[in-house]
């Protein structure tokens, strides 16, 4: 459904709506926004893509000499928040970056986003659609309004009350969720205490990148509201699983028909040589790119053996050691799902580099290796040398290195991105590598 500039005033007015929100994300993937009254003087200036602000003070974005940057509203990201209070409703539109002179702003990670999308439609792809799986932990609260480490629940995977005390929360979230316009599939307790998973339906990549930053915004205020405190981060708590975020990809033809699917397929998986290709390049790249994917420090400590989350980059159908599987579901659900991103890495970023490697599998006929059906993680290292099985980057040190080699994800990050990215991450490890934790004290302080 296209929403237009006449449908926004009309709601504006309808739903009482006092104050508008401009959003936008930066490099490190954190939604941001420019909050405006919901005058007709300032609705005019949104809708017309006037509305400014200052880029030097977003990490990533420009110099303090050349910050005046303008947002250009996709009014297709409409939406009424319900949860306004005495004052009158808050609205919101996700945005895209432009620089003074009316061109998309390099470091606009929606707008490269956009960019990769045009290189699909080159090589002959109507569509990229996403159907991503984001788990995230609820913590219990202090006396002061600070997150704990305590969760508040005891449950494991698909736990209900009384074991599963969240529920309500999760229940709510939902029908948030729901009254906004998402397709919520599922609500369910994941495998580690105080863990959770909400899927919503696939949709096109922009789309649907847009709602997973407006379901990390939903998710943490709906917490709140029940004293809790909501954290994507990777992996919070020590001996317990991590979260991740499973990205379910496809591409479509101009036909509508599902790219990936092929029932003529001679290796019996009703795959498409486009599917074959495109897991090719998504395996090529797979060391470099996961910076991008697994974007801090804390994310290495999830990409550990023995907490589901994959180590080992192979691929397989039913297996679901490998870093990539193929699911079950054929015909216009078939799919590839990478089953080592995160929640804290932009997805914006991380499909954009996701699209280009698929696309550099299908425009250089790069060959996928042969699925791996056992159980990787009970494979010796010889073993997962013999059959050509490589670790995942261990650390964001070794990582960010890897990045710097490829230059199809270089490329499509784009130098501004790239450059900034890399900075970034750098001085993040940086920090890391010269702090003294409490793990070093407990271990060695009494040794020597």
């Amino acid at each position: 459904m296209t929403i237009t500039a006449a449908d926004i005033r009309r709601e504006v007015k309808e739903k009482n709506v006092t104050f508008l929100r401009l959003m936008f994300s930066d490099i490190a993937g954190t939604l941001k926004n420019v909050e405006i009254p919901a005058t007709d003087e300032q609705l005019d200036k949104v809708l017309s893509n006037k509305a400014m602000f200052d880029g030097s003070s977003i990490e990533g974005f420009v110099r303090i000499n050349e910050s005046d940057m303008f947002l250009h509203p996709d009014l297709d990201t409409w939406t009424v928040f319900p949860w306004g209070g005495e004052n009158g409703a808050v609205a919101g539109l996700i945005c895209d970056i432009y620089t003074p002179e009316g061109e998309p702003f390099a470091g606009d990670p929606r707008g490269n986003l956009k960019r990769a999308l045009r290189h699909m439609e080159k090589v002959g792809f109507k569509s990229f659609n996403l159907g991503p799986e984001p788990e995230f932990f609820l913590f219990k609260l202090d006396e002061k309004g600070e997150p704990t480490l305590e969760v508040n629940d005891r449950g494991g995977y698909f736990d209900l009350a009384p074991t599963d005390l969240a529920d309500n929360t999760r229940r709510e979230i939902v029908n948030v969720l729901t009254e906004m316009g998402f397709e919520v599939e599922a609500s369910h307790h994941e495998v580690a205490i105080g863990q959770h998973e909400i899927d919503f339906k696939y949709a096109d990549v922009l789309k649907a990148c847009d709602n997973i930053q407006i379901f990390k915004l939903v998710v943490k205020t709906i917490a709140r509201k029940h004293g809790l405190y909501a954290t994507f981060m990777a992996k919070p708590k020590f001996g317990i699983n991590g979260s991740g975020m499973h990205c379910n990809m496809s591409l479509f033809d101009y036909d509508g028909n599902n790219a990936f699917f092929d029932t003529e397929d001679p290796k019996g998986m009703q795959l498409s040589e486009t599917a074959y290709y495109f897991l090719g390049g998504l395996m090529k790249h797979a060391y470099n790119y996961t910076a991008i994917m697994n974007p801090t420090v804390n994310s290495y400590k999830r990409l550990v053996p023995g907490y589901e989350a994959p180590v080992y980059i192979a691929w397989a159908g039913r297996n679901r050691s490998p870093l990539i599987r193929v699911p079950a579901s054929r015909g216009m659900g078939t799919r590839l799902e990478l089953r080592s991103v995160d929640p804290t890495a932009n997805p914006y970023l991380a499909l954009a580099v996701l699209l280009e490697a698929g696309l550099d599998g299908i425009e250089n006929k790069i060959e996928a290796p042969a699925p791996v059906e056992s159980n990787i993680y009970i494979m010796t290292q010889e073993e997962r040398k013999e059959a050509g099985i490589r670790d995942l980057p261990s650390t964001l040190h070794n990582a960010v290195k890897a990045l710097q080699d490829d230059e199809v994800v270089k490329t499509a990050l784009g130098n501004h991105i790239f450059t900034n990215f890399v900075e970034a991450k750098k001085i993040e490890w940086s920090s890391y590598a010269a702090f003294v934790s409490q793990w070093e004290i407990d271990n060695y302080l009494d040794l020597y």
